[in-house]
């Protein structure tokens, strides 16, 4: 079996051509309990650290992984420290992560007979920033975030990490946004966005967070490209009394994200 240095198995699929299937580790004990519960992944083993006590969601994680036969293993602490330190005892080898289709958003709301609720990410670069705002759009039930093709961070296991596992309920799809937008339009999205240089959210402007909505959020620090921002129906600003000049991308986009959703109620 041929393998690289990110360690991936060389497979074959039913045509008899290769490919790569990349495995990766999802850490901590929400991650590897949310990706176990969303079942979008293939799980190949988990790790334990010997000693850790059996409550929460260990005893939710050893359930689930005894009913679909998965693998458990227990190790030594420092062979999960190798792995992340924020482990907190348990570690699951997987499959990649699942993208999805715009399609695929766009079908969702149509099957919830709900209007659609997109979160558009320009260029964001921190795992942090990315696993809070899946955070906050998996609990006010977003139906889809797409991120660029290129230059932005991915779904990675730290994002899965930061997320607390949300990432695993998600679509998430990775296009161009230009496109993705016009598209959005296509299905009479209004797209919105979120720049410190755009008009202040009232009770004059919030009217267009209501209905269908696609928000853009931009990167921490140049917020939205100039070719993104000018495809948006209007860009709007939280409205800011404190003394520091704007909140991050998580913050503001999370802020953001609740405005749009209680318009929408």
């Amino acid at each position: 079996m041929e393998t690289n240095r990110r360690n991936p198995e060389r497979i074959r699929t039913d045509a008899g051509l290769p490919f790569l299937f990349m495995k990766e580790f999802i850490y901590s004990r929400n991650a590897v309990y949310e990706t176990l519960r969303a079942k979008r992944r293939d799980v190949f083993r988990i790790q334990i650290a010997e000693g850790v006590q059996e409550k929460g969601h260990i005893v939710d994680i050893l359930k689930m992984a005894k009913e679909r036969k998965i693998p458990v293993e227990r190790v030594q602490r420092p062979r999960l420290d190798k792995i992340h330190q924020n482990h907190q005892g348990v570690v699951a080898e997987v499959s990649a992560y699942p993208y999805a289709d715009l399609l695929d958003i766009l079908e969702l709301p149509r099957r919830k007979s709900e209007l659609p609720f997109v979160l558009l990410l320009d260029s964001l670069q921190d795992p942090q920033n990315f696993g809070t705002l899946l955070r906050t759009a998996e609990a006010i039930g977003v139906h889809g975030i797409v991120i660029p093709l290129a230059h932005s961070v991915e779904v990675t296991p730290a994002v899965v990490n930061a997320s607390s596992g949300a990432s695993e309920h998600l679509l998430v799809t990775r296009q161009n946004l230009a496109q993705a937008i016009d598209a959005l339009k296509d299905a009479e999205c209004w797209v919105v966005g979120l720049d410190q240089n755009g008009e202040t959210i009232s009770d004059k402007t919030e009217k267009h967070l209501r209905g269908a909505v696609a928000l853009v959020v931009g990167s921490e620090g140049e917020g939205i490209r100039q070719l993104i921002r000018s495809k948006c129906d209007i860009v709007l600003k939280l409205p800011m009394q404190g003394r520091v000049e704007s909140l991050n991308a998580a913050a503001a986009g999370s802020v953001a994200l609740y405005l749009a959703y209680l318009n929408r109620k």
